[in-house]
Parts: structure tokens; C-alpha cells; sequence
């Protein structure tokens, strides 16, 4: 039987974490591909060599050739330029809009049936470029966002209850900013929501933490931004839509409606399987919750109408 096939398109520090992560679950052979000639075949084969100590046997080839990617179950786009102190998401619009769209065709031309993963920021600006460069259906092209957002709330909770991440469930909505929505009364420790558990002002100082969790990361390392968990949450997502787990699990996705959102991509709890998109899961919100759910919306909205035509 042949192995899955994913191809990561970027090799910085995101796109080589993933990789190594999803080959050495034994998930799938891997294709890592770089503009920069070297780059890509160079981490490839140090990824390669630790496979007999690790014990799998994916394949791991680097590239700058979409030749290559060709076949691919699965593409993950992780290129483009970082965010940088005092850079805001939206100063990378105009730069990561023309790189994320050139890769996606090269990538797609190739891999007709593939389901794409987005994972560069502005993300959910991302996900609109990708999907027209790409005239894939909405099912086949997802955000990487709120798994990691939500991740981040989950770290959160369990070191401020002092309890196992295991156990803490969190949900994070909207868009990946510092508008995104982390919803407390849903985020629960073992079933019980966090809001019985912790005074309001401990929750929302938690709910802040998580929305400018990107930015901390950023400020604490001065030259670069966070891979290890961008990487983790890719891979959970790779994970479930191979695997056909069924997972749900917080998605940048295109709405048709949902949520009252039509035309535009926003992080909502999905059902993930081999599909890709299998279903929106809708829930009720508060009043509360709706208007910082639609002050989100209209911030993704505002991105997305400063993209270059």
C-alpha cells in the first residue's frame, strides 16, 4: 500500500518542524520545498539521517522543484516573510498575498486533488489567496489558526489551575488575531467549564494572554516567532484529515453562512476527516460573544479588502 504523500511548502523553522513531526509519526512520506536552492535539500537529508535513529521509514525529500510535490495528499503552506517586532499581521498582507498565491498554483497544477493547509499569516487572508489561486473547493482549504490559539489557552489554563493540559478542553473562535474570540464558557477542565472555576478577571486575563500569544513569543525571542506548537497544531490537523479521525477542531474555514458569515474565512470548530472539511459545527452564542465574534469578522473582512487586486 502506498504511504500518504505531504508536501510543505517553505522550509524555515514551521515548514522543517512540521515535516519532521508528520515523518517521524510514520504518517506519510514528506516533500520540504524552498525557493532557496539548498535549503530544502539540506534539512531534508539532516531529517532523513535521523530516521534510523528514530526508527521510521518516511521518505524525506528536499526540493525547489514542484515536480516533485506532484501526487501530494496534502499541502502545507508555511512560506513567507515572519512577523518581525512592532509588525503588525497586516504589514505582511501585500508581501505574503504574492509569494502564498505563487506557491499555491505551482503547487496545486500538480496535486488536483490535495488538501491545502494554510498556515502563513496574515492567516485568514492567506486562505482567501490560496483558495483563488488554487479553485479549490472551500472543503479543501483550511486555516491553521485556532487549533493553536487554542492550544495556547489550553497552556494557559492548566499552569494558572495547576492541572494536566490533558484535561483542559479550550475554544478559540474568530480570527487569528488579537480580535480572535476564546470562548471561556466552553473551555472546560475534565467537563467543567473554566468560568465555575476561576474569577472573571483571571479569565479574561487568560483570554488577553491567548490572543497576543503570538506577539509574546515574537517579543521574547527578538529574531523570529514561534514554530514549535504552529508546527504541533499542523500536524494534529494533517493528522485527522489522513487518518480520517473525525476530529473537531478549530479551523480558519470559508463560511457559506454559518454564523451568519457568508464569502469570507474565519476560525470556527469543524469536523476534520479525509475529506478535509466534513462539517461546520454551529453553536449558539451570547449576546457578549456575538458582538466580539462579529468585531473579529469585521476585522478579517477589512484585511481581506486590502489585498492588492
Amino acid at each position: 500500500m502506498a504511504r500518504n504523500k505531504v508536501t510543505v511548502i517553505g522550509a524555515g523553522n514551521v515548514g522543517a518542524t512540521t515535516a519532521q513531526r508528520i515523518a517521524e509519526a510514520g504518517l506519510a512520506d514528506v516533500v520540504l520545498v524552498d525557493i532557496v536552492e539548498g535549503l530544502p535539500q539540506g534539512k531534508g537529508l539532516d531529517l532523513a539521517e535521523a530516521a534510523p535513529v528514530v526508527g521510521h521509514d518516511a521518505a524525506i525529500l528536499g526540493t525547489n522543484d514542484y515536480a516533485d510535490t506532484a501526487g501530494s495528499d496534502i499541502i502545507v503552506v508555511t512560506s513567507g516573510i515572519p512577523r518581525k517586532p512592532g509588525m503588525s499581521r497586516d504589514d505582511l498582507i501585500a508581501t505574503n498575498a504574492g509569494i502564498v498565491g505563487g506557491v499555491v498554483k505551482s503547487a496545486a497544477a500538480v496535486s488536483p486533488d490535495a488538501i491545502i493547509i494554510v498556515v502563513t499569516n496574515p492567516l485568514d487572508v492567506m486562505c482567501h489567496v490560496a483558495m483563488q489561486a488554487s479553485g479549490f473547493p472551500r472543503e479543501r482549504v483550511l486555516g491553521m489558526a485556532g487549533v493553536l490559539d487554542s492550544a495556547r489557552f489550553r497552556t494557559f489554563i492548566a499552569r494558572e489551575l495547576g492541572v494536566s493540559v490533558v484535561d483542559v478542553h479550550a475554544f478559540v473562535l474568530g480570527g487569528h488575531g488579537d480580535t480572535m474570540v476564546p470562548l471561556s464558557r466552553y473551555s472546560t477542565v475534565a467537563g467543567v467549564p473554566i468560568t465555575e472555576l476561576l474569577p472573571p478577571d483571571r479569565v479574561k486575563a487568560l483570554e488577553d494572554r491567548t490572543a497576543n500569544g503570538g506577539a509574546e513569543i515574537v517579543g521574547l525571542l527578538k529574531t523570529g516567532s514561534a514554530f514549535y506548537a504552529p508546527a504541533a497544531s499542523t500536524f494534529e490537523m494533517v493528522d485527522a484529515i489522513l487518518r480520517d479521525r473525525k476530529r473537531v477542531l478549530p479551523c480558519a474555514t470559508y463560511l457559506t453562512g454559518e454564523f451568519g458569515v457568508d464569502g469570507l474565512y474565519v476560525g470556527v470548530p469543524v469536523v476534520l476527516g479525509r475529506g478535509g472539511l466534513e462539517r461546520v459545527f454551529e453553536i449558539e452564542l451570547t449576546a457578549e460573544e456575538r458582538v466580539a465574534f462579529d468585531k473579529s469578522v469585521n476585522a478579517v473582512r477589512e484585511l481581506v479588502a486590502a489585498l492588492p487586486a
